[in-house]
């Protein structure tokens, strides 16, 4: 039977979702719990691969298992689990499903703090040298739109048939000191959520125009676009699907 697991985990303490040797990765961590608890080899399937540093508030894998886990599994795994792993449900999907490649889209949220703040050091990017511009901001979420090659957002040398994403919002809202940066498509490149903030940051602080962004991403070229921007920021919220 197959089966749907519903978790969350801050990144700091991880070199990303996916195993790598010689590396501890959340995958190594819940696969152990599940094994151990189920009593039988357990291998898991995410919905996506979240970089060394980069949180989630939910994420989707599936398992197979020969058992049929009772409603105590959650509360176990919970017990069983760092603090920094948590789970929230498990259900049964049918034998097809994957929760990578049945996706709908995902959702990522990436925070900036303007001011420094010992509360969100592994939590958000905190630039406060200066204010950032948050129309303008917004006014260049509106270009991404007008695309679907991202190329220029996009990690050098992976092993992406296409770089085409059809990307259905982004938006920057500011609560205080606080800039948070919303975005949802159908699928993500490697780094490209970081590589949009750290281009946005630079419309936001003058460095470029929002307009400039048009250039950027027709280059399809890495090099054309700003910095990445920190991992700790980025948090992965929302995977859908059509169950």
């Amino acid at each position: 039977m197959r089966y749907c697991i519903e978790f969350s985990y801050s990144g700091k303490n991880y070199f990303g979702y996916q195993i790598q040797p010689n590396e501890i990765s959340v995958q190594e961590v819940l696969e152990k719990a599940l094994s151990t608890i189920l009593r039988e080899e357990i291998k898991i399937t995410g919905a996506g691969r979240t970089d060394t540093g980069v949180h989630a508030k939910k994420i989707i894998a599936h398992f197979n298992t020969e058992k049929k886990p009772g409603e105590q599994l959650v509360y176990q795994l919970n017990s069983f689990l760092p603090e920094d792993i948590a789970v929230k449900k498990i259900f049964g999907v049918r034998n097809d499903f994957h929760a990578r490649f049945d996706a709908t889209f995902r959702t990522y949220e990436y925070y900036i703090d303007l001011e420094k703040n010992p509360f969100t050091q592994d939590s958000a990017w905190q630039i406060w040298k200066r204010d950032l511009d948050v129309d303008r901001m917004n006014e260049a979420c509106k270009i991404l739109f007008e695309y679907e090659d991202f190329t220029s957002f996009s990690k050098l040398h992976t092993e992406n048939k296409t770089n085409n994403c059809k990307i259905f919002k982004a938006y920057w809202e500011q609560n205080g000191s606080e800039l948070k940066f919303t975005i949802s498509a159908d699928r993500f490149l490697r780094n490209m959520v970081r590589a949009i903030v750290g281009t946005m940051v630079e419309v936001g602080n003058g460095k470029i125009e929002a307009s400039d962004l048009r250039k950027i991403i027709e280059d399809k070229n890495r090099n054309s676009a700003g910095t990445s921007a920190p991992a700790q920021g980025l948090f992965l919220v929302d995977v859908g699907y059509d169950f």
